[in-house]
């Protein structure tokens, strides 16, 4: 009977030591010059503005604004196409409708230290200039030239609204839009010069946001855009149109800027004590515990190696997250909480040996007493991340919906940091009940079946018993 499960120990053992070695260096398949990444190391990693340096801004209508829901989605869709025309793709941007507010993250722009976020600021909250230009013609930076330079036939004070619908004729989703009563005019005389002949761009700043070709002529100001629209894109498209017909700026209620030196200095200090502290653990455990303890340490490995797995995308279905210094926090209470885990098993254990079982039993008493306490104190924790996801995540996230029902009653309150730390908090608890408690039970187990192993002192009794 000892002797199976033997090898039970270095499987699992080499699968954790796998597992910590592709999560810190990762896998990447190269054809010529390209790398291409199979599984995600810790070098991908999406560091938070709060590490890398960059700016946290709430932006709200000026003060006695009214917005309405759809201006503030508009709002929100512009703020996204002015970052992109910045050069600046990886950003946050959240709507929160109930208090009229708009989050935006955005980090330091790459190799630029001379970098102004209060111009940036201010140009994102500036009004949207939205125009309809004759013709599509584009320089090489792609800013209007010739005849779409000069003829603009619409501005966004004569846009009304625009919308994602469809036609009832062949039931293709369009954009429908509507026109002010001083546009109408001016359309028409546009589409009839260009019916059959011609494109009508839509421009937002300088950015070409449509180009659909006339058809026909358009006298009452009511037309449609087609163009093999999603019900996204179409969404998309009209959410920028009336982005440019909004009739304010918005202004930035308050903002926060950190210098990337200060911020990287903060994940090197914090990182360079959690190591110190992970080897101060584990030559405690290791000296306390013995083998349990030696058996904790590598649990402890793996714990880490997947949390910092799951941030990076290494999970394939799971995509990858920002993680902040509250994010590494997060990381490091979950490992204390692994560490209890252990501690709370290896007591366990060292109670059933001193009562006279032999290690085998001991062991198997041991995780089974102490599995309750231990459940029940990271079931604790689940619920806290949880709670933390649901209530400063965005919106559209899986436990904000969720718990919309109790919280819909609250104040909603987007912050990033603290999503950050409830996401790390329960990955590294649900890899605590992975390593800690099935990967640790396994390899303990594994190692008591061994003649060489098979000594209670080993497990906390005493050096002079068998």
């Amino acid at each position: 009977m000892k002797k199976r499960g033997k090898a039970t120990f270095f499987v699992v053992a080499a699968l954790i030591a796998f597992l910590a070695y592709t999560a810190l260096f990762g896998i990447t398949s190269q054809y010529g010059d390209v790398k291409t990444p199979i599984l995600k190391g810790v070098d991908t990693i999406r560091w938070g503005i709060d590490i890398r340096g960059g700016v946290d801004v709430t932006f709200t209508p000026p003060e006695g604004t009214k917005a309405t829901k759809d201006e503030l989605a508009a709002a929100e869709s512009i703020i996204q196409q002015r970052l992109i025309a910045q050069n600046i793709t990886d950003n946050e941007v959240y709507t929160d409708y109930q208090n009229q507010r708009i989050i935006v993250r955005f980090p330091w722009k790459d190799d630029e230290t001379d970098f102004n976020p209060e111009a940036a600021i201010k140009e994102l909250g500036e009004t949207a200039e939205l125009t309809f230009r004759e013709g599509d013609n584009r320089d090489s930076s792609g800013n209007p030239t010739g005849v779409t330079a000069e003829n603009i036939i619409l501005t966004g004070s004569d846009v009304k609204s625009a919308k994602a619908g469809q036609n009832p004729n062949n039931q293709e989703i369009v954009v429908q839009l509507e026109l002010n009563d001083s546009g109408k005019e001016k359309f028409a005389a546009a589409t009839k010069k260009l019916a059959g002949v011609g494109q009508i761009s839509i421009w937002l700043d300088n950015t070409r946001i449509s180009a659909p070709a006339v058809n026909e002529e358009i006298p009452n100001g009511v037309a449609t855009i087609s163009g093999n629209f999603t019900a996204e894109t179409a969404k998309d498209l009209a959410d920028k149109i009336n982005a440019g017909a909004l009739p304010f700026a918005l202004t930035a209620d308050n903002y926060n800027s950190i210098n990337p030196t200060l911020g990287m200095g903060a994940k090197d200090a914090m990182l360079l004590a959690c190591g110190i502290a992970f080897v101060a653990v584990c030559i405690f455990m290791i000296a306390v515990y013995r083998l349990p303890g030696v058996v904790a340490c590598i649990a402890l490995v793996g714990q880490v190696a997947g949390a910092f797995a799951a941030v990076s995308g290494y999970f394939g279905p799971f995509p990858s997250f920002t993680l902040t210094l509250p994010g590494i926090a997060g990381i490091i209470l979950a490992v204390g909480m692994g560490v209890d885990t252990n501690i709370v098993t290896s007591e366990r254990i060292k109670e059933e040996i001193r009562a006279g079982k032999s290690v085998g039993a001991a062991v198997t008493s041991g995780f089974k007493n102490s599995f309750s306490a231990i459940f029940d104190s990271n079931i604790t924790m689940v619920i806290v991340a949880v709670i933390l996801m649901g209530a400063f995540g965005p919106p559209s996230s899986l436990f904000a919906k969720l718990l919309n029902p109790i919280f819909q009653f609250f104040p909603s309150a987007i912050t990033g940091a603290i999503y950050s730390f409830g996401y790390t908090l329960l990955v590294g608890v649900v890899m605590n009940f992975i390593m800690g408690v099935t990967a640790s039970r396994l390899m303990v187990r594994s190692l008591s079946k061994f003649r060489c192993f098979d000594k209670k002192w080993l497990f906390g009794g005493k050096k002079d018993e068998a």
